[in-house]
């Protein structure tokens, strides 16, 4: 799951015991503390009395629906909140990232994905490096939002206002997932939040123009039916996760 996290608290909101075993396990050898819940209810205490680094909540409890757990922490707290959810769950995971959880991961999932996601999370709460001003690479691109400059060896890169106000909204959330909605009210104001052909537009010209293989996008990902994600080189796996 990667390096060690002594101090950061990790509150698990799952009512499944081997689930919740596998991810006590799993975060504590890689440094975390783990607080455990079974249910809705018992979260909300804990995460009122620890006042944990990271929530990690299941969106199938059994007392309460995961999305109220995340509006009712969002009542209070910016702390980051993941989503653990099926597969199959797209329209839950896009309420729930709308309602302030900050990412999800799907299950059955990896603990290298965990791990990764667990990281981003971290680092925006502690403020992204494109918040404070360190630019973001994309493998030869390198992208500083503070000098508004995207720079690449050998070629010049030229983006339209939309096309950079797109990649500014995905670079300072750089590593989680953006739904649909939260892109178009970003970019294109609240007015525009049902018209996605937007998205999949300019999507598809920023790929052609920052991609080494835009048929084959390895940066600016698709997270289906959901939204999406741009995945820096610092965002993905470690390649011994």
């Amino acid at each position: 799951m990667g390096s060690g996290h002594a101090g950061h608290a990790i509150l698990v909101i799952e009512d499944e015991p081997q689930i919740r075993r596998l991810l006590r396990v799993s975060l504590e050898a890689a440094g975390y503390r783990v607080i455990e819940a079974d249910s809705g209810a018992r979260g909300l205490i804990e995460a009122g009395a620890h006042k944990p680094d990271v929530v990690l909540v299941d969106l199938g409890l059994p007392d309460m629906d995961g999305v109220e757990v995340i509006r009712r922490i969002r009542a209070w707290s910016p702390m980051p909140i993941l989503v653990l959810s099926a597969r199959s769950e797209e329209a839950q995971k896009v309420a729930a990232l709308d309602a302030g959880a900050d990412d999800f991961v799907t299950k059955p999932f990896g603990v290298g994905e965990l791990g990764a996601r667990l990281r981003v999370a971290l680092r925006h709460a502690g403020g992204s490096a494109q918040s404070q001003g360190q630019p973001l690479r994309l493998g030869d691109v390198v992208i500083d939002l503070e000098r508004r400059q995207i720079k690449a060896p050998g070629r010049a890169i030229h983006l339209t206002p939309i096309e950079y106000r797109l990649l500014a909204v995905l670079a300072r959330h750089a590593g989680m997932v953006l739904t649909h909605r939260q892109l178009l009210r970003e970019v294109w104001g609240p007015a525009h939040v049902e018209q996605s052909h937007y998205l999949r537009i300019y999507m598809k010209q920023l790929r052609d123009k920052l991609e080494p293989e835009p048929a084959r996008p390895r940066f600016f990902v698709t997270e289906t039916g959901i939204g999406y994600r741009l995945m820096s080189d610092d965002d993905r796996e470690p390649s011994n996760a």
